[in-house]
């Protein structure tokens, strides 16, 4: 059976695993539960929804939305649940279910609509659901079931309509329509009448009827509506003595074996005439009747056939040794808050078949051997008394008894001799009593003992061999008491206890100083030790670990000691090498040696919560090696900082990992890659920062089908301050997102489009560029050149000219020019500085002298070094405004033929200039012209020139 539960489980999980979105989904947790009958829970109660959320997994088969705000259920709201077998929509306010609503789940079996506020139950409303077997509609405000409502649910076998507004036992007509019905819950309505007549046809199937806390005026039965009846609940229905009850052939109840008949007031006659009613009913409730004796109240109901009866709350302060003569058949009887002060020897005496008596919170305070003339009871419940003493003889001929129950009175000390006879007793609750010590208690048994409770007691320490009568012992229970001694041998002969519980005592680290407390324990699979007292002030190995004979133990709790563990010592587990389960929350312990588990390689499950583990090296890598097994670690409220200790950790079997209230800001991608099994990951409150460190955590979180993170719409950002108390789930990561291939595209682009560009400049602009860079470099020396204003010129005149006229410049322009008016010219082959690039000693040339003189041929303009020349010059023009240009025209050229030299064109129109005279003219003019243009100073009025307006005259 449980292998088939477990295959039924991971088959479950695979498919939810599967086919879901993502486990994040709203605020809904996903429930792994092994002993909930193998099915996953998702879990969105208490979230405050107001409708459905959306999108749930699509392979859950249990839906638990209750405690919310939903306040009605729309079409397609479960459009994907087919497989949904369990759901709970209970305690919200829904009071409408549209029409076809739940019609998507085929396979639902139990509803739960409980604690809401529905009117109507309408026809459409509970349409599709063909496999329903339990449906609950109590605690609405149900005032009507239309016709046809429950025509279709062929399967179902329970329906709750407790606490609602029903008042006329017509309105169930609907529920006859229910071919299997066996349970009907109409508790707490409003029916007066209970008449038959009114119910057109028998519930053929129904066994149970729960009519409770109905103001009933009259019960009538004409015809037989509940042939298989089997329960009828009828208590606190019949307020006055007035009431009508008739049942025309006691045969229609005779099916009848359980009737709660309490608080109901009513006289001895009516009384009988009713018990007549039930033949052959076996168990009976008789709460808190009024109005007449306890004696002649059994003298009616102790039928033969009745073997249970219920008579809490009737004051029954004395119990006479006539009370129970009617009642010899009587296998189970239920006294409690009655008031009991005494019995007497024989008050029990006619029940001698008795097996099950319950005398709880009641004022007994002995015994007085009453309980000897019950040979065959098996369970005794005597707790909520004031019995201070136990006589030996008080079970003395109990042989039979399986429980005994002694919790909550005044016992103080308990003689060896009390349960020497109690051979068959297998458990026995002594808790919150005053018992001192245990000490010879147990001496001479019982020896079939399998549970004993000593929680809440005054114990102080356990001698050796307490126990050792007790060798079939499996649970003892001693928290809660004041236990601070535990001698060496204290558990001897415990040779099949597997579980412990020491908690809440006053042990202490020289308690366990002996690892002889434990010896004689060999099968003790769970310890409890939590809320004492011992503490160590180092983590240096212990001299006698404590547990060194556990080597059987599973789970090992030391959580919350009062005064703090602080360290764990390196050997503090040596022994456990079983150990499944460590509890070591609430030490106040600030790291782990990194030797501390490498006694438990078996460890699944570690629980470290509301330690102080702030320190990064608090817990490392090394510290897991030996417990590469983990499933489960919980470290909530641990002040960690990070969890890059799990890395290299190498945790690949860990399922669970719950660290919230801590104060962890990054999650990184490789943190999330080490734990490849993760299933459920908890980091509530923690300090989150929104922004692009945490954007792949936040992508992943939402968007991943393998892992749940718990309530990730709950977490919130603390950083930065403009993004405080936002969710971090809301925080938009696609500005985080790279698009590689975009770059990539981009990139390649820009590669190709800059090889052409470099490849086209380099074929046609080349000299432009070039021109470019040096005439910047000339911008750079004019600029120098205005900062220093009072800087003479080297030259009064720079001569630009093609090389095919330089025997003409050094025949007759450098003699007139130099030689007979004293002017210095700078000229190339002469001037320029050898070594120094060309372009460099055209700038300076031109920017040296105070005018530049231009030498205007047809070869001098095909040139290109003269181009550059006359392009830096008027550079300086149009920079300065000065008269700082002179053109001299050695040749004649036509105006049409400078059109492709469009900048000296340009000069040519805005500027005046000298032509060379021809062959036999005067040259006379046109040397002291000449010499007047160099001489003249650069603030001469030129502003005309400059300004861009034609000069038609020549100088």
């Amino acid at each position: 059976m449980r292998q088939s539960s477990a295959f039924f489980f991971i088959l479950n999980c695979c498919v939810l695993i599967t086919l879901t979105d993502g486990f994040s989904f709203s605020n809904c947790t996903i429930y792994f539960p092994f002993e909930y009958s193998g099915h996953l829970k998702v879990l969105c109660n208490r979230m405050g929804y107001w409708k459905i959320p959306s999108p749930l997994p699509r392979n859950i088969v249990n839906l638990d939305i209750s405690y919310n705000y939903i306040y009605q259920i729309a079409e397609g709201d479960f459009n994907r649940l087919s497989n949904l077998i369990i759901l709970n929509i209970s305690h919200n306010r829904i009071s409408e279910i549209h029409a076809n609503a739940l019609s998507d789940l085929p396979n639902l079996e139990e509803l739960n609509l409980s604690h809401n506020k529905i009117k109507t139950v309408t026809t459409k409303m509970l349409d599709g659901l063909a496999s329903l077997s339990q449906l609950r509609l109590d605690f609405n405000n149900l005032e009507m079931i239309e016709n046809q409502t429950f025509a279709t649910l062929s399967n179902l076998r329970l329906v709750n309509l407790t606490n609602n507004m029903l008042k006329d036992i017509s309105k169930l007509h609907p529920l006859l329509q229910v071919p299997h019905l066996e349970n009907l819950y109409l508790g707490n309505n409003h029916f007066r009448v209970f008449n038959s007549s009114d119910i057109p046809s028998a519930f053929v199937g129904l066994k149970k009827l729960d009519l409770s806390v109905n103001p009933l005026t009259v019960f009538r039965m004409m015809e037989n509506i509940f042939p298989a009846l089997e329960y009828l609940d009828l208590s606190t229905c019949f307020q006055t003595n007035t009431f009508d009850w008739f049942i025309l052939d006691k045969a229609f109840l005779k099916t009848v074996k359980i009737l709660n008949f309490s608080r109901n007031h009513v006289d001895e006659k009516q009384l009988g005439y009713i018990m007549q009613s039930f033949p052959s009913v076996s168990w009976m409730a008789l709460d808190g009747l009024q109005g007449f004796k306890v004696e002649m109240l059994l003298q009616k109901a102790c039928f033969p056939s009745l073997r249970g009866l219920h008579l809490e709350d009737n004051q029954l302060s004395l119990l006479t040794d006539r009370i129970f003569k009617p009642c010899v058949h009587l296998n189970e009887l239920h006294l409690r808050n009655n008031g009991v002060l005494k019995m007497y020897k024989s008050s029990f005496k006619h029940l001698v078949n008795l097996t099950e008596l319950r005398i709880q919170k009641n004022l007994l305070t002995q015994l007085n051997e009453t309980l000897q003339v019950l040979p065959n009871l098996r369970v005794l419940d005597l707790h909520l008394n004031n019995i201070e003493n136990l006589a030996c003889s008080d079970f003395a001929n109990l042989t039979q008894l399986r429980q005994l129950y002694l919790h909550r009175n005044r016992i103080v000390t308990i003689e060896s001799c009390v349960f020497k006879d109690l051979e068959t007793l297998e458990e026995l609750i002594m808790n919150s009593n005053q018992i001192l010590t245990v000490t010879g208690t147990f001496k001479l048994g019982p020896r079939n003992l399998r549970y004993l409770y000593l929680t809440n007691n005054k114990l102080s320490a356990i001698q050796n061999d307490t126990f050792k009568a007790l060798d079939s012992l499996q649970m003892l229970h001693l928290s809660d008491n004041q236990i601070f001694i535990i001698e060496p041998h204290a558990f001897a002969g415990l040779i099949n206890l597997a579980e412990m519980y020491l908690s809440s005592n006053k042990i202490t680290g020289r308690t366990l100083s002996n690892h002889l407390v434990f010896a004689g324990t060999p099968n003790l699979q769970k310890l409890e030790l939590s809320c004492n007292y011992f503490a160590y002030e180092s983590q240096q190995a212990l001299q006698s670990p404590p547990f060194v004979l556990l080597s059987e133990l599973r789970t090992l709790q030391i959580n919350s000691q009062r005064r703090g563990l602080n360290y764990i010592p390196s050997n503090f587990l040596n022994g456990l090498k079983n150990l499944q389960v460590f509890y070591a929350g609430n030490l106040n312990i600030e790291n782990l040696h990194v030797d501390t588990f490498i006694h438990t390689p078996n460890l699944t499950y570690l629980d470290l919560t509301a330690n102080n583990l702030a320190n990064r090296n608090a817990l490392t890598s090394r510290l897991f090696g030996p417990i590469s097994g983990l499933n489960k670690i919980t470290l909530g409220r641990t002040h960690l900082k990070s969890l890059d200790f799990l890395v290299d950790a190498n945790l690949s079997s860990l399922t669970v990992l719950r660290a919230s209230t801590n104060d962890l800001q990054f999650i990184n991608k490789t943190i999330i890659q080490s734990l490849p099994q993760l299933k459920v990951l908890d980091l509530q409150n923690n300090s989150f920062t929104c922004d692009c460190s945490n954007a792949w955590f936040i992508d992943w979180a939402v968007k991943n089908n393998k892992t749940q993170v718990l309530y990730l719409n709950k977490y919130e950002c603390r950083y930065p301050l403009s993004l405080s108390g936002k969710s971090l789930a809301a925080f938009n990561t696609e500005s985080c997102n790279v698009n590689y291939d975009f770059i990539c595209f981009i990139y390649s682009s820009s590669i190709v489009i800059l090889t052409l560009l470099i490849s086209f400049v380099y074929h046609f602009l080349k000299w432009q560029l070039v021109y470019a860079y040096y005439l910047f470099l000339a911008f750079l020396n004019d600029k120098k050149r205005k900062q220093t204003p009072n800087l003479d010129f080297q030259y009064d005149a720079f001569i630009s000219y093609n090389a095919q006229e330089e025997p003409w410049v050094l025949e007759e322009l450098v003699p007139k020019l130099e030689d007979q008016h004293g002017l210095r010219l700078c000229l190339h082959h002469r001037d320029f500085q050898p070594g120094k690039a060309i372009i460099d000693n055209i700038v300076d040339a031109i920017y040296n002298s105070r005018k530049t003189i231009c030498l205007i041929t047809h070869n001098y303009l095909k040139s290109v070094w003269c181009s550059h020349e006359i392009q830096v010059a008027s550079f300086r023009l149009f920079d300065e405004q000065k008269d700082i240009l002179v053109l001299v025209f050695l040749e004649d050229i036509p105006a049409h033929q400078l059109s492709p030299y469009y900048r000296m064109r340009k000069l040519v129109k805005k500027r005046t200039y000298l032509r060379r005279p021809k062959p036999g003219e005067d040259t006379r003019a046109f040397w002291q012209k000449l010499k007047m243009a160099i001489e003249t100073k650069e603030n001469m009025e030129d502003r005309k020139i400059l300004s861009g307006k034609d000069e038609d005259d020549h100088i």
